[in-house]
């Protein structure tokens, strides 16, 4: 197992490193659109709950208006008033994800693994659903590319435990591949109301 953990932990670091070397020019890029588009910072920070459930800040490029409720409802189409003008394209491509590369370098994500809840929303889960705070959060994992409009579902707490339950290096390859389809086909980008 420490073994395991290590491989998945020396993989997570190349391979975001690499990732944000290759992905500077794009990540400059979308910061002057967002900085030129709107007022406010370029990046949305948000406390998430870690592994063991620590508490630690989740980086994303913002997709939303300063003046939104953090914690309010996502968006559940691209014509949602609250977005900024890039905010569709963004969260289309999943392209305001890509500051999760610094979370993952940080320690505090991993490329795969199970959403990154809310502090509040652990309470909600029951104590099978709670194993999924036994490894790091993931910019990626079975809930996002199996049941990615669901959020907090029955069905997507499942599917974070069968990952906790199942991972290996090799699964979390599967899931980084599917993951990029999953994106390219613009699937259930938005939450289901």
């Amino acid at each position: 197992m420490v073994i395991a953990n290590f491989s998945k932990r020396l993989f997570d670091l190349s391979a975001s490193f690499l990732a944000v070397v290759l992905l500077l020019p794009v990540l400059i890029v979308i910061s002057i659109i967002i900085k030129l588009g709107s007022k406010g910072p370029v990046l949305f920070r948000q406390e998430r709950a870690g592994k063991s459930g620590k508490p630690f800040t989740l980086y994303k490029f913002r997709t939303m208006k300063v003046d939104v409720d953090p914690f309010g409802q996502s968006p559940q189409t691209g014509d949602d008033p609250r977005l900024i003008k890039a905010g569709k394209f963004l969260r289309e491509y999943s392209l305001d994800e890509l500051p999760q590369f610094f979370n993952v370098l940080k320690a505090d994500m991993s490329l795969v693994g199970p959403r990154p809840l809310y502090l509040s929303q652990i309470a909600q889960c029951s104590e099978n659903h709670k194993k999924r705070l036994l490894v790091r959060p993931g910019i990626t994992g079975m809930s996002q590319i199996y049941a990615r409009s669901e959020l907090m579902t029955k069905r997507s707490l499942d599917l974070e435990v069968e990952y906790v339950e199942k991972q290996s290096f090799w699964f979390d390859i599967k899931i980084l591949f599917t993951t990029v389809l999953v994106v390219l086909k613009k699937q259930d980008v938005y939450e289901e109301s």
